[in-house]
């Protein structure tokens, strides 16, 4: 093994490598900053360099035995010797980056400062589906790579219902949205997971490239959780995506008029308002992973994201609540700004924390961020016409209820209302630190 190692290092010398000459120039400016060193101590090896050393210097008109020629010269050499070896290690960087990795050629210390960086960061768990949880993610990857996000895999339509009709596979598509935005990859890459096929593309129509190819990935490796795992290196995402259990799970509701509705599609469709959801079956458990990140975990976020679809689900698998209440992390939930049609109509922000605390026995979450910012009244308009409506800030009934409500401005404000990334980013951490 040592042979076989020793041999691949000898390969640095090989023709065509582009660094032997740089590392030669290493020993060349050491010698030099060596050599204005001795003469700066004044140290008496030039008296062992003897004539030869001083015939050399008196060429260019240099007495080495006065102290005002041989000082300049000494820091002269320190200097010539130190920007030798620097310009040395810089090309033979360069030229290594250039090969293994090109889009960081000029640019890697940024690079490896980014990622001592963010590897120094919060432990952060988050906790929900949809695309609220992926746009927080967006925030939070800029401040620290130690992320850990649990999804829901109740999604049983679109793209990811049909794979899992069709293939046997857990539904992909909220776990493809968190990895996209966890993502560190060029963005052609991130814009290929998210293409999704149109009509022409037929039996491929209304698919998603990155669920495909997490269904293939499963097949592959023959377990959904590593194929994750494998996307997640393909993407090379800060952190890590979990799904909130690799069982095959299905959503169920009673509905407020006593009716029971099965399958995520249909309960946001049924007429009337939820009551209660549930797990099926509901023994389901999670990954040793995730309680092992919320066990280590500095802080805790649920949401934002769909109450019952999103949220809620993944408090249901037995364990997660229970190691979340046992957690000594900060603990989050933060509140939708809009309501959504077939699950929250006509909810307040208070509204929202009871429907997540009425699912389970634990006490879950301390602290509750709401949004008191109110959209532009044109999409207020907007939103009315999809029977949307802004979510209003009761803080004082969350108060009551025994939470910490933190308000602020937490929207951006474009064609659509939704969470800033930066902005939730800078209330977690605030809480945090």
């Amino acid at each position: 093994m040592r042979g076989r190692q020793l041999f691949s290092s000898l390969k640095w010398l090989y023709p065509g490598m582009r660094v032997k000459r740089w590392l030669l120039l290493i020993p060349i400016g050491l010698a030099l900053a060596i050599a204005g060193v001795v003469l700066l101590a004044n140290i008496r090896i030039v008296d062992v360099l003897g004539t030869v050393g001083r015939e050399a210097f008196r060429l260019f008109g240099l007495d080495l035995t006065k102290p005002a020629i041989q000082f300049p010269t000494g820091v002269g050499l320190i200097g010539l010797g130190v920007l030798l070896i620097f310009i040395s290690l810089r090309q033979v960087v360069r030229s290594i980056t250039s090969v293994v990795s090109p889009e960081a050629e000029g640019k890697l210390a940024d690079v490896v400062f980014q990622r001592r960086y963010l590897a120094q960061g919060q432990s952060i768990v988050v906790i929900g589906g949809g695309t609220g949880l992926s746009t927080m993610l967006r925030g939070l990857k800029q401040h620290t790579s130690n992320i850990v996000a649990v999804v829901t895999v109740t999604d049983d339509g679109g793209s990811s219902g049909r794979l899992q009709r069709e293939m046997g596979v857990l539904p992909p598509g909220d776990i493809r949205n968190c990895l996209v935005a966890l993502a560190d990859a060029e963005p052609m890459m991130t814009e290929l997971f998210q293409y999704r096929f149109t009509d022409e593309a037929g039996g491929f129509n209304g698919h998603s490239f990155g669920n495909l190819l997490i269904a293939a990935m499963t097949r592959i490796t023959g377990d959904f959780e590593k194929a994750v795992k494998e996307t997640s290196n393909i993407l090379a995402i800060r952190g890590r995506v979990l799904p909130s259990t690799i069982e095959d799970v299905r959503l169920q509701a009673v509905m407020e008029d006593g009716s029971f509705v099965e399958g995520e599609t249909s309960i946001t469709s049924a007429p009337g308002a939820i009551k209660h959801i549930m797990l099926h079956p509901s023994t389901v458990k999670p990954l040793d992973e995730t309680l092992e990140a919320i066990e280590l975990a500095d802080c805790i976020v649920m949401g934002p994201g769909s109450v019952y679809t999103s949220v809620i689900p993944n408090l249901l698998v037995r364990g997660i609540p229970e190691a979340i209440h046992e957690s000594d992390a900060i603990k989050i939930y933060v509140c939708n700004v809009m309501t959504q049609p077939g699950e929250t109509d006509g909810y307040t922000a208070s509204d929202h924390v009871r429907a997540v605390a009425s699912h389970t026995d634990q006490r879950v979450f301390q602290y509750v961020l709401v949004n008191q910012e109110r959209p532009s009244k044109e999409l207020l308009e907007k939103y009315a016409a999809e029977r949307q409506f802004f979510v209003e800030p009761d803080v004082a009934a969350i108060r009551e209820m025994g939470y910490k409500p933190i308000v602020g401005d937490y929207i951006s404000q474009t064609d659509v209302v939704r969470h800033d990334p930066e902005k939730l980013a800078q209330a977690i951490l605030k809480l945090v630190y």
